[in-house]
């Protein structure tokens, strides 16, 4: 009998991992900092109304910053996140809405998914502890400050979560339908992402109509 067995991933969605340049994470945090330190611009870029994420604050980043400083990286990003797992070129990227979450202790994001055709978070600024497990108290809790991707049921061979454990500069690529959710932390250090959704062109997104 042959050892050599190739794992296949013919079903569930795909989700694409990678790092965010340390410059980029930069700018987008002094970019945040401007907005949260002034009450004006706090107000006037307030997102939580259009979220259901219980955090102490979400910010939408100005159109403008986004057009300098984010809309190519994200672009190229995408692509190549859909040329890997469809082996298909997009030529069409519009950025629906990017916003800034500020979660601290005991704040949480349920369950939930989002708008477009692909969606993405980056991770900005990461407690150095997110606090101990009440069973194991030599050891981090493993859902604290963590984010699950839930698709389906767990069965043999076939797992409903995928965990991950944020770090400065993660960038997830995932659809839009995908489920997820953000546990609380013990921490008094800053949990800080960035979100997005995007378009991409209909005839690779609509698998329904261009099946």
């Amino acid at each position: 009998m042959s050892n050599n067995i190739q794992i296949l991933s013919p079903f569930g969605p795909k989700i694409g991992k990678l790092k965010i340049p340390i410059k980029l994470i930069s700018t987008i945090n002094k970019k945040v900092d401007q907005i949260a330190k002034d009450k004006n611009l706090s107000k006037k870029f307030d997102y939580s109304q259009n979220l259901v994420g219980q955090v102490s604050q979400e910010i939408e980043l100005p159109k403008i910053f986004i057009e300098k400083s984010l809309k190519n990286y994200l672009f190229l990003a995408v692509k190549n996140f859909i040329k890997k797992t469809l082996n298909k070129n997009i030529t069409k990227f519009k950025i629906n809405n990017i916003w800034v979450v500020r979660q601290f202790e005991n704040e949480y994001n349920p369950i939930h998914f989002h708008d477009g055709h692909i969606s993405g978070v980056g991770y900005l600024k990461v407690p150095k502890s997110m606090g101990q497990s009440k069973k194991y108290k030599t050891h981090e809790l493993k859902t604290h400050g963590t984010i699950d991707f839930i698709h389906g049921s767990r069965n043999l061979l076939s797992n409903s979560i995928y965990n991950h454990k944020p770090k400065v500069g993660d960038m997830i690529l995932f659809p839009n339908y995908l489920m997820h959710t953000a546990y609380p932390f013990k921490s008094f250090e800053e949990r800080r992402s960035f979100s997005f959704n995007a378009e991409i062109d209909e005839k690779i997104a609509n698998v329904f109509k261009h099946g």
